[in-house]
Protein backbone atom coordinates (compact mmCIF):
# COMPACT_ATOMS: atom_id res chain seq x y z
CA UNK A 1 0.00 0.00 0.00
CA UNK A 2 1.35 3.32 -0.48
CA UNK A 3 1.78 5.40 2.40
CA UNK A 4 3.04 8.42 2.12
CA UNK A 5 4.76 10.77 -0.80
CA UNK A 6 7.78 13.28 -0.60
CA UNK A 7 6.70 16.84 -2.88
CA UNK A 8 9.04 19.16 -3.73
CA UNK A 9 6.71 22.19 -3.01
CA UNK A 10 6.00 24.33 -0.52
CA UNK A 11 3.02 23.69 2.03
CA UNK A 12 1.33 26.84 1.44
CA UNK A 13 1.69 26.28 -2.44
CA UNK A 14 -0.75 23.50 -1.84
CA UNK A 15 -2.38 25.21 1.13
CA UNK A 16 -3.64 27.84 -2.02
CA UNK A 17 -4.48 25.30 -4.42
CA UNK A 18 -6.81 23.64 -1.97
CA UNK A 19 -5.46 21.13 -0.01
CA UNK A 20 -5.96 21.09 3.59
CA UNK A 21 -2.36 21.60 5.79
CA UNK A 22 -2.34 17.90 8.60
CA UNK A 23 0.81 19.84 10.06
CA UNK A 24 3.60 22.24 9.01
CA UNK A 25 4.49 20.53 6.48
CA UNK A 26 2.34 17.42 5.15
CA UNK A 27 -1.73 17.06 3.55
CA UNK A 28 -3.40 14.05 4.44
CA UNK A 29 -5.63 12.71 1.25
CA UNK A 30 -7.33 9.45 2.76
CA UNK A 31 -4.15 7.02 3.60
CA UNK A 32 -1.59 8.78 1.80
CA UNK A 33 0.33 11.76 3.75
CA UNK A 34 1.94 13.90 1.37
CA UNK A 35 5.12 15.59 2.81
CA UNK A 36 5.58 18.79 1.34
CA UNK A 37 9.57 19.36 1.10
CA UNK A 38 9.75 22.78 -0.40
CA UNK A 39 11.67 23.77 -3.38
CA UNK A 40 14.73 23.54 -2.20
CA UNK A 41 14.49 20.54 -1.63
CA UNK A 42 14.53 20.19 -5.70
CA UNK A 43 11.98 18.97 -7.97
CA UNK A 44 9.07 16.74 -8.80
CA UNK A 45 8.36 13.69 -6.50
CA UNK A 46 11.29 13.19 -4.15
CA UNK A 47 10.16 9.36 -2.72
CA UNK A 48 7.25 7.35 -1.89
CA UNK A 49 6.76 5.07 1.26
CA UNK A 50 5.32 1.46 0.95
CA UNK A 51 3.83 -0.73 3.56
CA UNK A 52 2.52 -4.42 2.87
CA UNK A 53 4.88 -5.72 0.58
CA UNK A 54 7.52 -8.08 0.22
CA UNK A 55 10.45 -6.28 2.01
CA UNK A 56 11.48 -5.10 5.31
CA UNK A 57 11.08 -1.82 6.97
CA UNK A 58 14.08 0.73 5.63
CA UNK A 59 15.22 2.04 2.47
CA UNK A 60 14.63 -0.44 -0.74
CA UNK A 61 16.07 -0.18 -4.59
CA UNK A 62 13.38 -0.31 -6.65
CA UNK A 63 14.73 0.06 -9.78
CA UNK A 64 15.83 3.98 -8.64
CA UNK A 65 12.46 4.57 -7.41
CA UNK A 66 13.38 5.88 -4.11
CA UNK A 67 11.58 3.78 -2.02
CA UNK A 68 10.96 3.24 1.87
CA UNK A 69 9.56 0.59 3.18
CA UNK A 70 7.68 1.41 6.92
CA UNK A 71 5.56 -0.89 9.21
CA UNK A 72 1.39 0.16 9.10
CA UNK A 73 1.22 3.61 9.76
CA UNK A 74 -2.68 3.79 10.58
CA UNK A 75 -5.44 5.58 9.87
CA UNK A 76 -5.07 9.22 10.82
CA UNK A 77 -7.70 11.59 10.13
CA UNK A 78 -7.93 12.49 6.16
CA UNK A 79 -8.41 16.54 5.37
CA UNK A 80 -11.30 17.97 4.24
CA UNK A 81 -10.00 19.91 1.12
CA UNK A 82 -11.32 22.98 -0.34
CA UNK A 83 -10.67 21.42 -4.00
CA UNK A 84 -13.22 18.77 -3.23
CA UNK A 85 -10.42 16.33 -3.28
CA UNK A 86 -11.51 13.05 -1.44
CA UNK A 87 -8.95 10.44 -2.67
CA UNK A 88 -5.33 9.81 -4.47
CA UNK A 89 -6.64 7.99 -7.83
CA UNK A 90 -3.18 7.19 -9.18
CA UNK A 91 0.29 7.94 -9.10
CA UNK A 92 1.97 8.13 -12.19
CA UNK A 93 5.58 6.30 -13.10
CA UNK A 94 7.29 6.82 -16.00
CA UNK A 95 10.27 4.11 -17.29
CA UNK A 96 12.92 3.56 -20.07
CA UNK A 97 12.36 -0.19 -19.72
CA UNK A 98 9.12 -1.50 -19.10
CA UNK A 99 9.93 -4.55 -18.96
CA UNK A 100 12.59 -4.27 -16.21
CA UNK A 101 10.34 -1.88 -14.04
CA UNK A 102 7.02 -4.39 -14.05
CA UNK A 103 10.04 -7.92 -12.92
CA UNK A 104 11.42 -4.75 -10.17
CA UNK A 105 8.08 -4.00 -8.97
CA UNK A 106 6.93 -7.82 -9.06
CA UNK A 107 10.17 -9.62 -6.94
CA UNK A 108 8.44 -7.62 -4.01
CA UNK A 109 5.13 -8.82 -4.62
CA UNK A 110 3.65 -5.68 -6.48
CA UNK A 111 2.19 -7.74 -9.37
CA UNK A 112 0.91 -6.37 -12.68
CA UNK A 113 -3.23 -5.94 -13.01
CA UNK A 114 -3.69 -5.52 -16.59
CA UNK A 115 -2.06 -3.32 -19.55
CA UNK A 116 -2.72 -1.41 -22.52
CA UNK A 117 -1.07 0.46 -25.51
CA UNK A 118 -1.46 3.73 -26.17
CA UNK A 119 0.55 6.45 -28.19
CA UNK A 120 -0.34 8.99 -30.48
CA UNK A 121 -0.27 8.02 -34.74
CA UNK A 122 3.20 8.50 -36.06
CA UNK A 123 5.20 9.09 -32.47
CA UNK A 124 6.64 6.22 -30.25
CA UNK A 125 4.91 2.97 -29.30
CA UNK A 126 3.87 3.30 -25.72
CA UNK A 127 2.33 0.87 -23.59
CA UNK A 128 0.71 1.59 -19.79
CA UNK A 129 0.88 -1.20 -17.15
CA UNK A 130 -1.47 -1.19 -13.81
CA UNK A 131 -0.52 -2.34 -10.49
CA UNK A 132 -2.53 -1.79 -7.08
CA UNK A 133 -1.29 -0.10 -3.97
CA UNK A 134 -3.61 -0.54 -1.81
CA UNK A 135 -6.51 1.92 -2.82
CA UNK A 136 -4.14 3.93 -4.82
CA UNK A 137 -3.64 2.63 -8.83
CA UNK A 138 0.09 2.67 -9.74
CA UNK A 139 0.14 3.49 -13.62
CA UNK A 140 3.41 2.56 -15.00
CA UNK A 141 4.12 4.35 -18.56
CA UNK A 142 7.25 3.50 -21.28
CA UNK A 143 8.08 2.26 -24.32
CA UNK A 144 6.85 -0.94 -25.80
CA UNK A 145 10.24 -1.71 -26.44
CA UNK A 146 13.38 -0.32 -25.00
CA UNK A 147 15.47 2.05 -27.27
CA UNK A 148 19.05 2.74 -27.18
CA UNK A 149 21.11 3.88 -24.53
CA UNK A 150 18.38 5.60 -22.85
CA UNK A 151 16.39 2.60 -21.60
CA UNK A 152 19.35 2.15 -18.96
CA UNK A 153 18.07 5.24 -16.85
CA UNK A 154 16.12 4.65 -13.70
CA UNK A 155 12.23 4.74 -13.74
CA UNK A 156 10.66 8.20 -12.48
CA UNK A 157 7.80 9.42 -10.14
CA UNK A 158 6.73 11.72 -12.34
CA UNK A 159 2.74 12.37 -11.77
CA UNK A 160 -0.54 12.51 -9.58
CA UNK A 161 -4.61 12.66 -10.11
CA UNK A 162 -7.06 12.70 -7.48
CA UNK A 163 -10.41 12.03 -7.44
CA UNK A 164 -12.64 15.18 -6.85
CA UNK A 165 -16.72 15.02 -5.94
CA UNK A 166 -17.05 18.31 -7.75
CA UNK A 167 -15.04 18.89 -10.87
CA UNK A 168 -16.83 22.22 -11.10
CA UNK A 169 -16.12 23.01 -7.68
CA UNK A 170 -12.68 22.21 -8.19
CA UNK A 171 -12.39 24.82 -11.12
CA UNK A 172 -13.88 27.38 -9.38
CA UNK A 173 -11.48 27.46 -6.54
CA UNK A 174 -8.43 26.85 -9.23
CA UNK A 175 -9.53 29.09 -11.71
CA UNK A 176 -7.24 29.69 -14.63
CA UNK A 177 -4.68 27.37 -13.07
CA UNK A 178 -7.03 24.46 -13.97
CA UNK A 179 -6.95 23.19 -17.58
CA UNK A 180 -10.34 22.59 -19.00
CA UNK A 181 -11.76 19.58 -18.61
CA UNK A 182 -11.56 16.62 -20.95
CA UNK A 183 -13.08 12.92 -20.81
CA UNK A 184 -10.75 10.50 -19.72
CA UNK A 185 -9.72 7.23 -20.90
CA UNK A 186 -12.11 5.53 -18.01
CA UNK A 187 -15.57 5.84 -19.65
CA UNK A 188 -17.89 7.98 -18.29
CA UNK A 189 -15.34 9.86 -15.87
CA UNK A 190 -13.73 13.41 -16.74
CA UNK A 191 -10.08 14.39 -15.71
CA UNK A 192 -8.59 18.34 -15.77
CA UNK A 193 -4.57 18.91 -14.98
CA UNK A 194 -2.92 21.20 -13.38
CA UNK A 195 -1.42 24.45 -15.30
CA UNK A 196 2.55 24.96 -15.12
CA UNK A 197 0.98 28.32 -13.80
CA UNK A 198 0.29 27.20 -10.85
CA UNK A 199 3.90 26.99 -9.55
CA UNK A 200 3.73 23.02 -8.82
CA UNK A 201 6.79 20.92 -9.32
CA UNK A 202 4.57 17.97 -10.08
CA UNK A 203 2.27 17.29 -12.89
CA UNK A 204 -1.16 17.33 -11.35
CA UNK A 205 -4.45 15.87 -12.49
CA UNK A 206 -7.95 16.29 -11.08
CA UNK A 207 -10.54 13.39 -11.89
CA UNK A 208 -14.28 12.90 -11.42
Amino acid sequence: MLAALAVADPPELWADLGFALAGPASTRVVTVEVQLAGSDAGRGILGWSLTGIDAPPGPLELDGLPTTVVEDVGGAEPGAHANAVTGLDHVVVTTPDLERTVAALGRYGIAERRRRDTGRPGGPSMTQVFFRLGPVILELVGPSAPDGAGAEGPARLWGLAFVVSDLDATGARLGERLRPPKAAVQPGRFIATLDRSAGSSVDIAFMT
